[in-house]
């Protein structure tokens, strides 16, 4: 059985419109959804194994405060350039070099690539993961990454932390 964990980066601050896109850090929300949404996420079964970040600072941060806000749980992850992409053909691509020992991977990044990527797989329609927000897949069948794309997932957990903020 795989599992996919997917985690869209916090929302990121415009102030400064002559930053990159790469370069733009989190905003107020953005820290305060990371704070909020890592024991939501843990408590979906997530072990935080296998994970991999985009570049983006919005994306390394992201991922460094939901570790923060886990003590009890070590979160070791690996940047990866390709991750910062927008599309869900490069997530497919992406998923397909993965090595066949493992079964289970997180992955820190983007929309619209994000949600593409969830929708193609699993077996619901999601309009938007929105900032800070989690999906978790699970394919019940074996397969190779390699066939990442014929595989069926089913989408076990979403969290949004909008929901979270209301209770």
């Amino acid at each position: 059985m795989k599992k996919i964990h997917l985690l869209r980066h916090a929302k990121s601050s415009w102030k400064n419109v002559l930053l990159d896109d790469i370069h733009r850090p989190l905003n107020h929300r953005g820290i305060s959804s990371c704070e909020l949404t890592a024991s939501q996420i843990v408590d979906t079964g997530c072990e935080f194994i296998n994970v991999f970040c985009s570049p983006a600072v919005r994306a390394q941060s992201t991922i460094e405060l939901l570790s923060r806000s886990i003590p009890s749980i070590k979160v070791h992850w690996q940047t990866d350039v390709k991750l910062y992409c927008f599309d869900s053909a490069s997530l497919h691509e992406w998923f397909s070099t993965l090595d066949e020992s493992i079964s289970e991977v997180m992955i820190i990044g983007h929309n619209p690539a994000l949600t593409d990527f969830c929708n193609a797989l699993s077996d619901t329609h999601i309009n938007n993961i929105p900032t800070c927000g989690y999906a978790q897949l699970t394919a019940h069948i074996e397969f190779n990454w390699l066939q990442i794309s014929d595989a069926s997932f089913e989408l076990t957990h979403f969290v949004r932390p909008k929901k979270l903020m209301r209770g």
